[in-house]
Parts: C-alpha cells; sequence; structure tokens
C-alpha cells in the first residue's frame, strides 16, 4: 500500500522560510506528476506548484518567485522550498502523486502556520 508521509511544516513569522518535503513508502509505479497543494480554512484546496518527471514546473501566481519546488525520483520524493513566507500562505498542505499509469496518491497533510 502507497502512503505518501510530509515533513516540514510548522509556525514561522512572515519573511521566514520553510522547506516542505513528501516521501511515498510501497512500491508505487512510475511517478508523472508530482504536486503540493493547500486549503486555508474556509477555503478550497489549490494548487501551488507542480513538477513532471522531465523536471518542467508550473507555479501558482500568489507564489511565484518565493516557491522552489524540486524533486528526487531515486527517493520518491518531492521537495517544496518556501521563502518570503506571508500570513495568507497559511493553509494545511498537501502533497499530490500522479503515476504514468493514472493512479493518484495524496499525503495526509502538513500545517503551515505564518505569523504576522
Amino acid at each position: 500500500q502507497v502512503q505518501l508521509v510530509e515533513s516540514g511544516g510548522g509556525l514561522v513569522q512572515a519573511g521566514g522560510s520553510l522547506r516542505l518535503s513528501c516521501a511515498a513508502s510501497g512500491s508505487i509505479f512510475t511517478i508523472n506528476t508530482m504536486s503540493w497543494y493547500r486549503q486555508a480554512p474556509g477555503k478550497q484546496r489549490e494548487s501551488v506548484a507542480t513538477i513532471t518527471s522531465g523536471g518542467n514546473t508550473n507555479y501558482a501566481d500568489s507564489v511565484k518567485g518565493r516557491f522552489t519546488i524540486s524533486r528526487d525520483n531515486a527517493k520518491n520524493t518531492v521537495y517544496l522550498q518556501m521563502n518570503s513566507l506571508k500570513p495568507e500562505d497559511t493553509a494545511v498542505y498537501y502533497c499530490h502523486y500522479r503515476t504514468w499509469r493514472g493512479y493518484e496518491y495524496w499525503g495526509q497533510g502538513t500545517q503551515v502556520t505564518v505569523s504576522s
């Protein structure tokens, strides 16, 4: 059974940085895209960043220039480096994997809180 385990969330002051990690355990087919989503209280879940197997990246406009997504294919791990954090970045962050065969997996979520 495949599980995605996130780590790295926490409380940080505005302007600070955090690095999220998401590692897959269990047998998993080759991963196509790895993504980070977030959901703030009372809001819908939104895409934050995506990286393809070829290394192409895509970011939400709200995080461009501040967040960087990267991946380690050998470890089935995706990272999200978050710099210049703002209070509006406060949310539960989820990782999401989609395999070439179309299977999808979600992490359990990690809380990021940015104080002003």
